[in-house]
């Protein structure tokens, strides 16, 4: 038996009578479609509801499912530790879930587990269910940092371990939505805000779940989401199948998003596979992307490619443009798969007798020396996104006001320690925000006297 029926859910603390004290009228309509949520999930009487929470313990490259028999919790950091959960949970299935992890060599496991009481994002849907439905283990899953591609295959691979029980189960996805919607909000406003709100709304009343894996991740950033990565692996468990949304409620009275959906299954379809279609689209974009990329960059993919299957560490073709042979320069190898950071290494000035050298060098850093990240492997090879930067001679500056976010990339100096940051980054906006990332890289700390110095680019994609 496959998953029965899923829900997207906020999980605002406030909505708790005992913690909002009154508060939580400002949310009523919040409050009316959770009772129906609740009133549908004692209608179906689940053997097992799974929860996935951006507040249980989340590691960027691992997906932790909550381990053991049990677990407690309560809402004593809102001042309401009379508010207590005791869960069972479903270990049978916590079991086959990571079975199928192992086969898949896919990150996902019960290990790394810091606390074992219930989180908030946990317990808040489970303070209205539990009003209505007493019976049925649980299952406590967390996000992590991976690509949103992973957190459709999870949901893939959640579902199947549900299947392969024949367990009577429903999907709880927990997350607000973004925390950026009023100046009057905690989080204040952005401009994102508003539009993630409505365009995830959207997506939700259609059970357009293929346009979940098109959100861009410096977007969700801005907008403060909290919930994307947990309604994306919620989608995952419904691949494959026809899905009948009921859009329940939206509300933004508080600065920040809570909406309400439920999904519930209604067959098989085949054009409803929507991780295989996107990964087919992306396929066909990056191997366009190849075939188009100049001189610098595809020398850049050689480079790793070379080295990550043979081990092999290439000697520059003669048949390049002059310059890459004769001219030396700093430079930078950039590595996005699925839209993420995947390796980023270079160096500020030549260290190479050409430039054609430095790519080749800090191409196999970037992709096997980054100390962010594990070293590619062979199979990730297809999935890469590369661009080259090659720097002009860096010139020192008295003040940021000679900055510029999309001109100039910023390497402060302290001492020894030196942080560099490039230039027309995603998600880096201003000069302030450009410098105080180049500081957190060399770990100089906020008041410390800096220098400054600035460079420009010349970006190869």
């Amino acid at each position: 038996m496959a998953i029965i029926k899923a829900f997207m859910v906020p999980h605002p603390p406030m909505i708790v009578p005992d913690i909002g004290r009154g508060g939580e009228k400002e949310i009523e309509e919040t409050i009316k479609a959770y009772e129906q949520v609740a009133d549908e999930i004692a209608e179906i009487k689940p053997e097992t509801i799974i929860i996935t929470s951006p507040h249980s313990i989340m590691y960027a490259d691992y997906f932790h499912i909550s381990p053991g028999a049990k677990a407690k919790g309560n809402f004593a950091r809102f001042n309401a530790a009379s508010v207590k959960f005791e869960e069972n949970y479903d270990e049978e299935l916590v079991n086959a879930i990571c079975d199928l992890a192992y086969r898949d060599d896919f990150s996902a496991g019960t290990l790394g587990e810091k606390d074992k009481s219930l989180d908030h994002g946990t317990m808040v849907p489970l303070y209205f269910i539990r009003n209505k439905y007493k019976a049925g283990k649980i299952v406590r899953i967390g996000l992590s940092g991976l690509p949103l591609t992973d957190h459709y295959k999870f949901g893939m691979m959640i579902n199947e371990a549900v299947t392969k029980l024949g367990r009577r189960t429903v999907f709880v996805a927990s997350g607000d939505l973004s925390h950026k919607l009023q100046s009057y909000g905690p989080y204040g406003f952005a401009e994102e805000g508003p539009l993630y709100d409505e365009r995830i709304m959207d997506v939700a009343k259609r059970a357009a779940f293929s346009e979940m894996l098109d959100f861009d991740e410096v977007f969700c950033d801005k907008a403060a989401e909290c919930g994307h990565r947990s309604f994306v692996i919620m989608a995952g468990a419904l691949d494959g199948m026809d899905v009948e949304a009921n859009y329940l409620s939206h509300q933004d009275v508080t600065g920040v998003g809570y909406g309400i959906c439920t999904f519930k299954p209604i067959g098989l379809n085949e054009k409803r596979h929507f991780l295989k279609q996107h990964l087919s689209a992306l396929r066909e974009k990056i191997e366009n992307a190849r075939e188009q990329s100049d001189p610098y960059v595809k020398l850049a993919r050689r480079s790793l490619e070379s080295f990550i299957v043979n081990g092999k560490v290439i000697k520059a073709p003669l048949d390049l443009p002059l310059e890459m042979l004769q001219d030396r320069a700093g430079v930078f190898v950039s590595i996005h798969k699925h839209g993420k950071l995947r390796g980023c290494i270079g160096t500020t000035g030549p260290t190479e007798i050409c430039i054609a050298d430095e790519i080749i060098q800090n191409a196999i850093s970037a992709s096997t020396k980054d100390p962010r990240f594990d070293p590619i492997t062979e199979d990730e090879l297809e999935w890469l996104e590369i661009n080259v930067d090659v720097l002009t001679e860096p010139e020192p500056i008295s003040s940021i006001d000679e900055l510029d976010v999309k001109k100039y990339g910023v390497i402060v100096s302290c001492g020894g320690r030196r942080g560099l940051l490039l230039p027309d980054l995603d998600g880096v906006d201003t000069v302030e925000d450009q410098v105080q990332i180049a500081m957190d890289k060399g770990r100089i700390r906020r008041g410390e006297s800096v220098s400054l110095q600035r460079f420009e680019v010349i970006r190869h994609v």
